[in-house]
């Protein structure tokens, strides 16, 4: 593909590609977006929308004291498309923010698709393209572009497994057992909870870890990122994992008996009408038919009615700190960027936020002018820090966190939230002087007017 100046390709069609599209054409590029799907599918995606989520619908905590809830913040203030479009479909999740679905992915299609600058072609992409092209195929990159990108870096992919919760309808559950809360109160009533006694939940452990699983091919590397574990191999690393993981009971209490349960699980909201539920942490590769077997051992989930059950797919992510610039540009090829889960971000808002620098340096590199980096200081800065981090041997996927920050320079050493608090205030008084500096601000005023 040949292209005149101020013309940027995208490549993929999900949160980071979107975010990529959006900012360049904002920031005065032609973009085309290219999406395979539904030319080529995938085997996780089950709509033609652009950004569609394929796991959870949660966007995860939506507090300032946690990372990723400093990373929305960083990502408004800058102007992301995904953001704002989240916020409008969110439904009920207590501290977290999630959203339908449907609604979110079928309104992120619209925006881009009536953006003036982009131009949607629905059509697979085998090699890295020509001129300057943000790569942002995610976790399911086509096995054609995966190659050339493998013979590009002369250096093996890397590979873990992501699986996926199943979904219920929300009218098949027995609220006569189940009980809605959301942990400590916070939220209100957002969650239903099924509470187990503990020969409930050691029976229920019994049965995950006896039944049958979907076989992972020999040639595969089996590397789960921690927060997609499927909840047999959290089982299979103790009978008591779960009832101190996604099961955990702290701060629930069922009204039925005025205690804490032994253990819960819970269900998330999945679409705005709350007519179906994800079950939280409950990712598995058990056959179809063990699913709803195992599944409806679950006090109050009898009768359940499922409209997904969980699955496990491949996610490719590159070895990012041996070829990627913290600009997410790729070493010895400046006009490629790559963004989203595909540079070893984990999660929603990191593959998004990657997106949005991808998109703003890819249109500053075709105006002639310097790219950017945030300050490390930063929620973005300290996770692109992270994946660019030459000196790493060991790399795997990973979320913000405050683990990445650089430690503050106080005499004093703060400790847990009041450390969090301050290394947060420090991250949103610097992120706010590095826009202002490079006229980022600006970009809010762009995105409200389409």
């Amino acid at each position: 593909m040949t292209r005149s100046r101020g013309r940027l390709t995208v490549v993929g069609g999900g949160l980071a590609g979107c975010e990529a599209a959006w900012h360049a054409a904002n920031a005065g590029c032609e973009v085309q977006l290219f999406e395979m799907r539904p030319v080529r599918p995938t085997e996780a995606h089950q709509t033609e929308h652009l950004a569609e989520l394929v796991c959870s619908n949660s966007f995860r905590n939506a507090s300032l004291d946690t990372a990723v809830g400093l990373l929305k913040e960083e990502m408004r203030q800058i102007g992301s498309l995904i953001m704002r479009i989240a916020g409008a479909h969110s439904v009920p999740a207590g501290a977290a923010l999630a959203v339908d679905r449907e609604g979110f992915a079928a309104a992120v299609t619209e925006a881009i698709h009536r953006h003036p600058a982009i131009e949607v072609v629905r059509e697979e992409v085998g090699a890295i393209p020509d001129g300057v092209a943000v790569i942002a195929t995610g976790p399911l990159t086509s096995r054609a572009l995966s190659d050339d990108l493998q013979r590009r870096f002369g250096r093996e992919h890397l590979y873990f497994y992501d699986a996926i919760a199943p979904i219920i309808t929300a009218e098949s559950v027995d609220q006569s057992i189940a009980f809605r809360a959301s942990r400590y109160d916070k939220g209100g009533d957002d969650y239903f909870n099924f509470p187990f006694d503990e020969s409930e939940y050691y029976a229920f452990v019994d049965a995950i870890l006896a039944a049958e699983k979907v076989p992972t091919r020999d040639f595969e590397r089996c590397v789960y990122f921690e927060g997609c574990m499927p909840i047999e191999e959290m089982a299979r690393r103790g009978r008591d994992t779960l009832a101190f993981g996604p099961m955990r009971p702290v701060g629930l209490i069922d009204p039925r008996t005025g205690r804490r349960p032994y253990a819960v699980a819970q269900a998330r909201q999945d679409d705005l009408a709350g007519t179906l539920y994800n079950l939280v942490g409950f990712q598995t590769k058990m056959t179809y038919n063990e699913q709803r077997r195992v599944f409806r051992m679950v006090p109050g989930l009898a009768q359940a009615s499922f409209v997904r059950l969980g699955s496990l797919h491949r996610n490719t992510f590159i070895n990012s700190p041996s070829v990627l610039r913290p600009t997410l540009q790729l070493r010895g090829s400046e006009g490629i960027f790559l963004a989203g889960q595909l540079v070893g971000v984990e999660g929603y808002v990191e593959s998004a936020a990657t997106g949005i620098l991808a998109g703003i340096n890819a249109a500053r590199l075709l105006a002639g002018t310097d790219l950017l980096v945030p300050p490390a200081t930063t929620a973005l800065g300290s996770l692109l820090g992270y994946i660019s981090d030459q000196t790493r041997r060991e790399f795997q996927p990973m979320n913000a966190n405050y683990g990445l920050f650089p430690p503050l320079q106080e005499q004093k050493r703060w400790r847990g939230r009041e450390r969090r608090q301050r290394m947060g205030e420090r991250a949103q008084r610097d992120a706010a002087v590095w826009m202002e500096e490079n006229g980022l601000m600006e970009t809010l005023g762009k995105v409200a007017d389409i």
